[in-house]
Order: structure tokens, then sequence, then C-alpha cells
């Protein structure tokens, strides 16, 4: 036998698998009808059937993806871009040019454009018009009266949005017009994704009426605030002064259709997912009254009775924790989709190119092979000793990879002075129609959340 003849054995490639598909999906409709009828339960079953499943969207194949290690990898790989049933649903509101949906170098240029206003260094200047939204939050409601969760969640996450990030002194009008427009159009756009029926949404129907004048609203706010700032001639040093001023690949000044879409990004999304986040605080608050008088104990002993102050916020451990466990069990964004760029593998499995991905952080994040008692609202599980356990990915409320939202340390600050701040001022309890059960559209927010603010002696 020569040295010639012997010849190296061809690496062994695993085949790749077919992944299986969910069952239970309906003519035409395919699995869209259990996402429109009972959406989070649909998603946290996935799992059962596998790490990678089929499902049938209308005439779409779709692939849901249903473990935080599959998703983390996802995420980090190069293969899948910002795109698919959610990215369309969403594009009459955010447009293509905007943050939230650019993918390559366009996404990568403006991000460098917004990111100087969201690092950490740049946060503490926002401090002194958190603490006075969050004060005046408390300050306005009456003892006895009662509050709808909602239009205040709202009010005051559009107003430090505003405030902070486009020096604007938008009145509760404008944040009122938002609230209401969001709720629609956020709905709509939900019912479009998961059954992509196009022709049937062009039709005068009344719910297609109100949801072309919500988003018209929504466009129509945005050109307003822009318009407003221009007219001004002021130049503050905000994001909103950086768009305006901001050059594209060639050096040019941006397109007005690209400041409008990051205009639509800063303030809808966001305000949108913040809200959400802020009305399942209140809902905490109300149902777990033992936290609160933690969160009440622990910031006193850290102001000595002063009002809370954004210099606080990184000492309020427990209070951190309870905004992390809400995130957590009620995330705003519950459903993101991704697409495949070219023919891959994700966890052993084939995905085509052009191939549509779905997955569920609510789903992932109630895993109970990820959390111990998955279902009961523990803030004491991300103490140190004991966040070890959760496994890389079973926990990411601002994404991760360079989706990441970039705005997170900006958010967790507002979430956690806010919820210090009416923690340490009242007791909140339900009343007679409240209805704290949770409502679906492209995010989760309680249905009617009504409560009556108790003040503490």
């Amino acid at each position: 036998m020569t040295v010639e003849s012997v010849r190296p054995e061809a690496p062994v490639t695993p085949e790749l698998l077919e992944p299986p598909f969910a069952g239970g999906g309906v003519p035409v409709l395919g699995h869209g009808w259990k996402l429109v009828r009972d959406p989070l339960s649909f998603m946290a079953r996935l799992g059962s059937h596998g790490d990678v499943v089929r499902l049938r969207l209308g005439p779409k194949t779709v692939y849901a993806v249903t473990t935080p290690a599959l998703t983390g990898a996802m995420a980090l790989s190069n293969d899948y871009i910002i795109d698919g049933p959610l990215w369309e649903s969403l594009e009459g509101l955010l447009g293509k040019e905007g943050v939230a949906t650019a993918n390559g170098p366009t996404h990568r240029r403006q991000r460098r454009t917004i990111q100087p206003a969201f690092r950490l260094d740049a946060i503490p200047a926002y401090g002194p018009i958190m603490e006075e939204e969050a004060h005046a939050l408390t300050e306005r409601w009456k003892p006895g009266e009662t509050i709808d969760c909602t239009s205040e969640s709202f009010r005051v996450a559009v107003r430090i949005a505003a405030r902070c990030l486009l020096r604007g002194d938008f009145m509760d009008e404008r944040a009122e017009r938002l609230c209401v427009a969001l709720a629609t159009v956020f709905r709509g756009m939900y019912r479009r994704m998961v059954i992509p029926a196009g022709a049937l949404y062009r039709l005068p129907l009344p719910a297609n009426r109100k949801f072309n004048a919500a988003l018209a609203d929504l466009h129509l706010l945005v050109d307003e605030i822009v318009a407003e700032r221009r007219a001004s001639g002021q130049k503050p040093d905000d994001l909103l002064t950086a768009l305006l001023e901001a050059k594209d690949d060639n050096g040019d000044p941006i397109g007005e259709q690209e400041i409008h879409d990051q205009v639509v990004a800063i303030l809808t999304p966001g305000s949108e997912t913040v809200a959400s986040t802020i009305m399942w605080l209140l809902q905490v608050l109300a149902e777990h009254p033992e936290h609160a008088d933690r969160v009440c104990a622990e910031v006193e002993s850290v102001t000595g009775g002063r009002p809370v102050a954004f210099e606080d916020v990184r000492a309020l451990r427990h209070t951190n924790n309870v905004v992390v466990e809400a995130m957590r069990l009620r995330p705003a964004v519950w459903i993101l989709t991704r697409r495949a760029v070219r023919d891959t593998e994700l966890g052993g499995y084939r995905i085509p190119a052009g191939a549509d991905i779905v997955y569920s952080p609510y789903a992932i994040q109630r895993d109970p092979q990820s959390y111990a008692d998955n279902l009961e609202f523990d803030p004491d599980r991300w103490l140190p000793d004991r966040v070890k356990s959760v496994p890389k990915h079973a926990m990411s409320p601002f994404s991760t990879g360079n989706r990441k939202c970039p705005s997170d340390h900006f958010s967790m600050a507002q979430l956690s002075l806010i919820t210090a701040a009416l923690a340490t001022k009242y007791r909140f309890e339900q009343v007679s129609g409240s209805d704290d059960g949770t409502r679906v559209g492209i995010t989760l927010r309680p249905h009617r959340l009504l409560l009556i603010p108790v003040p503490r002696s």
C-alpha cells in the first residue's frame, strides 16, 4: 500500500432534520386561528413539539423556535435579519428607514447616530426629568379617585421620552392622542401579522377605517414634532438634533423619510413598551402588597425619607428586581420574528433561505425548564446567589446581539424610579370594573386596569 492510495475520509456531515409541523392547523388560516384565539397558550405549548417547529400562518410556512439557547444563537448569527410577519405588519407604522427595521450597513450607521443619547454616562443627564415626571404622576392622583392606568402610564412614558430625547414640552393632549392611536394600531397590526390576508384589510370596513385613522394620526403627530423643531431654529443637544444633522454614507444629510421613521422608532414603540410595563408594575403593586411594602421600606432606608431621586436607583436592588420579574412574567414584547438570509441550520434542523422565524419571549421566560416555580411572581429569583441558575438567553427583555434595544439602561432607570415613587406614596387597590387580564396585541398590557391609590400613613 502506498501513501498515495490512502485517501482521507471525507468528514461526515450530519443530515439536517426537517422540523415537525405543529398540530391543530385549520384550512386557509393554518395556525393563525389559534394565534388569534389564544396566542400565549399556543406559543407556550409549541415547545412540546420540538426545539424548532413549523407553523402555517395563512399561506406562509413559518418556523417557531422554542428554546433559550436557539433564540440566543439566532440573535447572534448573521444568517438572520429583522424581517418576517411581525415587521411586515409594523411597516405601516415604523416604515423601512428607521433603526427598528433597517438591516446591514444602514442599521449600523443609524445605531451610531442614536447610540450617544443612550450611553451609560449620558443617562444621568435625564435624571431630573425622570424625577420630575415620576413625582408629578403621584401628585396628580387624588386619594380615593379611580386611576385609569392605561392613559396614565402612556402619559408618563411619552412625556419622559419626549422631554429627554426630543426636548419637546409635549403636553398631555399629545400623550392622550398617542395612547388612543397606539392601542388601535398595535392591535390591528397583530391581526395583520397572524392572518396576512392583505385584500381583507383594504376593504372599507369599520375596523379598517379606525385602524387607518389611528395610523394617520400617529404619523401626523411625528410630523408636528419635526416641523416644530425646524421652525424653532433651536439645536439643543438631543436625539432629534442629532437626526436633523446626521449624514448618510456619502456625507449627505439623511432624507426626510429616514428622519420621520427614526422619530417614530423613538417615540412610538418605546412609549408603547414602557407604558405597558408601567401598567404591569401597577398591577404588581396592587396584587403583591408584600413586595410593594418591601419597595417602600427599601426606598426609605436609602433616602432617609426624602423623595426618591435618580441617583438612588442603583441602590434600590429589590425595586430593580421587582421590575425585572414583572418583565419576565409579562414582557411587553411577547413575540418577535426574523428571516433567514441563506440556507442554514438551527439546532440540527434545516432552515431554508427566505424562511420566516417566530419566537416568543413570553413563552421562553415562563419555561419551567428554566425557572423553578415558573409562574410565581418572585423578585428574589434575581438575587446574586439564585440568578446563576437561570440559563443564558432565558431572560432577554431588551433582546440581544446587534438588535439589542439601545435604550435598555434608559428604560430600566425610569421604570425603577417610577416604581419607587409610586410604592413609597401609595398602596393600590383594584376597583369594580377593573380587568387585569392580559390583552394581546403586538405588545401585552392589561385589558383595563383601574386602581384606587391609598396614601401610606
